[in-house]
């Protein structure tokens, strides 16, 4: 069956690796054709039995759903969406069809009921770095695995740790890595560049003091934890989050004290990043909070002499000096599309009402708490796709998984640590057309550690991938001998009709 779109060079090349080398990740920037390729591999092996598609979100699904439907040109009597929203009989009839395109949730559950058998040719995996731990794509992939099924990983960034790249690729068996980035020969007529600008934003006074104080409580807590036999890791966040764990298993009495001022430094801790990277709003919202609290920590902490200063200082309309830059960023750019990510829902809100106040037409976009249900999710990303407003202010969910379209502009209110969701942000800009990113940082604070933090395991992660995909290689040619390679077709050489 021809396809709808004829595949660019990289595209072949990864193609008739897949081919020829078996269960692949397919690392391929956002808005390179990742589902192109799907598309090509489901077109033939459809002639071989069924085919699945795997997505981790139901927009995400139907988004994939659209698209084989117009690249393969087939109907829906061979191409159909399987989610939990169908009854379990409706699922059984539907599984008959060649092409199933479903959420790993559904899959796992009904292999695990027998209602499905985990007889595929095929099993597309998107966003595969989600393949870790004990999601559903793990368990999918051994079943799948079991009964010979080709399985493909598609992702923009798989992660920043040898470790766990390594947890990915053996979920989904893999053997074979393809990575291409926008330096690659092959990509680089293709891909729209985004210019990446990072703008300095200095702390108030009043915030500053704020900071200062902050940090004295911090210290104090810090060493009262210390001086029971936990000293705290305060400038490793994931090190730090394992210490409560070691606390409550340690078989001594102490542990109840150490435990009580553990949780008083987590409310400092979360209050530092907010005062660093938010403002006066979000820490007034936060300690409005705690104060509905009956724990011990959030008692003990109410009481202290440099709390009560503080929330004396937060009494001001002053905001953190970001709101004013992002505005006067916003307004100078009239005729664009725009994305602000920022990452607290008070935040998000309150950044929403002060674009809106200075004249730009915003809505925020949030997951589904709080009364912003799915209904009007939908309706949100269908008003922004039109135009009816210009401004989206995001949450995490706007990053992946769902059918946000392109835009011109990325603003980062606060850099985050994560090399995947900074990748993922940077994504939704310059699909098709040069794109502007801007990422605000205020200096001296844990938004520069973030960012460059970010930025090393970026860096970090494509240098492992590439090591990796040469030592398959490597191992591959080794395997084969000069005189099967002699007899392989050469990558990007396939012809067309191959695969039409």
């Amino acid at each position: 069956m021809a396809l709808a779109l004829t595949p660019r060079a990289y595209q072949l090349a990864i193609y008739n690796s897949i081919l020829d080398s078996g269960n692949t990740l397919v690392v391929l920037p956002t808005g390179l054709g990742k589902t192109l390729i799907a598309a090509m591999l489901i077109n033939k092996k459809m002639t071989e039995g069924r085919c699945l598609f795997l997505a981790p979100t139901k927009p995400l699904v139907k988004q994939h759903f659209n698209s084989l439907k117009d690249v393969i040109g087939v109907d829906e009597d061979i191409l159909t969406i399987v989610t939990g929203e169908l009854k379990p009989d409706k699922r059984v009839e539907e599984y008959d069809k060649k092409i199933i395109i479903s959420t790993p949730q559904t899959i796992e559950n009904d292999l695990e009921k027998g209602r499905l058998l985990p007889e595929f040719t095929l099993c597309i995996v998107d966003e595969a770095h989600r393949a870790v731990g004990n999601y559903a794509y793990t368990y999918v992939a051994q079943r799948l695995n079991e009964s010979g099924c080709l399985i493909v990983g598609l992702t923009a960034s798989p992660g920043g740790k040898r470790e766990r790249i390594e947890e990915v690729m053996n979920a989904l068996f893999i053997k074979n890595i393809e990575i291409r980035t926008s330096e690659d020969e092959d990509v680089k007529p293709y891909v729209q560049q985004s210019s990446v600008k990072w703008i300095p934003i200095v702390l108030s006074p009043t915030l500053k003091l704020i900071k200062i104080t902050l940090e004295e409580l911090i210290s104090k807590y810090a060493h009262n934890l210390g001086s029971l036999g936990f000293p705290p890791p305060l400038k490793h966040k994931g090190k730090f989050m394992e210490l409560r764990q070691r606390i409550i298993d340690f078989p001594h009495a102490v542990k109840y004290q150490a435990i009580m001022h553990y949780s008083v430094l987590l409310h400092l801790l979360h209050m530092l990043e907010l005062i660093e990277t938010q403002g006066v709003f979000a820490l007034r919202s936060y300690m409005e909070k705690m104060k509905e609290k009956e724990s011990k920590s959030a008692i003990l902490l109410l009481k202290e002499t440099n709390f009560i200063k503080i929330k004396q200082l937060c009494n001001t309309e002053e905001e953190h000096p970001k709101l004013k830059v992002l505005i006067d960023l916003v307004k100078n750019m009239k005729d664009k599309k725009i994305i602000v990510f920022a990452q607290y829902r008070d935040q998000i809100g309150l950044i929403e009402r002060e674009l809106q106040k200075n004249g730009v037409t915003a809505k925020q976009f949030v997951g589904k708490t709080h009364g912003f249900t799915k209904k009007m999710q939908e309706e949100t990303i269908a008003d922004f796709r039109i135009g009816k407003f210009q401004a989206l202010v995001a949450s995490s969910i706007g990053e992946e998984g769902l059918d946000i379209p392109a835009v011109d502009v990325v603003i980062f209110y606060e850099p985050i640590p994560s090399e995947i969701r900074s990748i993922q942000r940077r994504g939704r800009a310059a699909r098709f057309k040069e794109g502007e990113i801007y990422i605000l940082m205020t200096r001296n604070t844990r938004d520069e550690y973030y960012y460059w933090s970010a930025s090393r395991k970026e860096k970090k992660m494509k240098e492992i991938i590439g090591t990796m995909q040469r030592k398959l290689n490597r191992e591959k040619g080794d395997k084969k001998g000069i005189k099967v390679e002699k007899e392989l077709p050469k990558r990007g050489q396939t012809k067309m009709k191959d695969f039409f």
